[in-house]
């Protein structure tokens, strides 16, 4: 069955990002010239998506209006003949997309508010896409086929797919961490003894944790916000309990999914970053500044002049 919906769940509160997220949702912080939700619908729409599906907070109406029409500001636009810009604008939401949006209310996990998008998802499968992780554009050349193969990969074999990227092994506690079935045919490991898979290769899953400890990480591969879920993930949702910080975790239904079901590990090409932290938003904003040609070459001599290296 084709994949052409995507749910990304944006009405967590940001705390990490706050104080700059008490009046502004993290979603529409920038990077350079375009809020963070844009690169992610990008992305989703990039890899064949045509519906998308915001699960949403009352707080959270700059992203509607984001995606929504600005007549005003089109005319305006269009009257300075800016036309550069009156494009971009025109540009944010593709005539041939969807957005639609359904409110979680409370903020009780990832799980709980997947399950919010059931009765727009209508019994299809549907990528999630975590909108504060960004895919760095600049580490690998074929960065734009990672969700695409998860999709292309789960309409060929109709596994579930997760995202993962080996992490620093003090790090694991902040993830779900995954476990492979068959890692002793692994061609290389690591100095912990742990299997080690190439960028683009997909890996069957034997069992997920939820922030282990470093001692109890059954590897280093940590998941990393993309998934393509099947059509039967809704009766999975269903029953799972509460499990770390009092919410239901999206990596509990998936090793509830797992007894009955198959699952593969996606292995990211390229680097993710985490912009739902702060120094994870400021290394992403200087890796797209950097890369950007309207403001490298300035912001190399910047910093070359400046003394801040020093």
């Amino acid at each position: 069955m084709k994949v052409t919906k995507a749910v990304i769940p944006v009405a967590g509160l940001g705390t990490r990002m706050l104080p700059a997220t008490k009046s502004i949702p993290k979603e529409m912080l920038p990077i350079v010239d375009k809020p963070l939700i844009q690169y992610v619908v990008n992305e989703a729409v990039q890899a064949g998506i045509r519906d998308i599906i915001f699960v949403t907070h009352s707080s959270k109406n700059a992203i509607e209006n984001h995606f929504d029409r600005s007549f005003e500001l089109e005319s305006t636009l269009e009257k300075r003949v800016k036309r550069q810009q009156l494009a971009e604008i025109r540009a944010i939401c593709p005539k041939n997309i969807t957005i639609m949006h359904v409110r979680q209310g409370e903020t009780r996990g990832l799980a709980h508010a997947i399950s919010k998008a059931k009765e727009l998802v209508r019994g299809e499968p549907f990528a999630v896409i975590l909108p504060d992780v960004l895919i760095d554009e600049f580490s690998c050349d074929s960065l734009k086929d990672n969700l695409k193969e998860m999709i292309a990969r789960f309409e060929e074999n109709g596994k579930t797919q997760i995202m993962v990227e080996k992490v620093a092994r003090e790090s694991v506690k902040n993830y779900g961490i995954i476990d492979f079935a068959g890692s002793e045919n692994a061609e290389n490991r690591d100095e912990h003894g742990h299997a080690i898979y190439a960028p683009g290769s997909f890996v069957s899953v034997s069992s997920l944790v939820e922030k282990p400890s470093v001692e109890e990480a059954p590897s280093e591969y940590a998941i990393v916000g993309r998934y393509v879920l099947p059509d039967n993930i809704w009766e999975y949702l269903e029953y799972t309990p509460l499990g770390a910080g009092d919410e239901i975790q999206l990596t509990d239904t998936l090793k509830l999914l797992l007894r009955e079901n198959e699952i593969e590990a996606y292995v990211l090409k390229g680097r993710s970053m985490d912009c739902g932290s702060k120094l994870g938003y400021i290394e992403a904003f200087i890796n797209y500044s950097m890369h950007d040609t309207r403001y490298a070459q300035a912001l190399k001599e910047y910093v070359r002049n400046s003394g801040l290296l020093d």
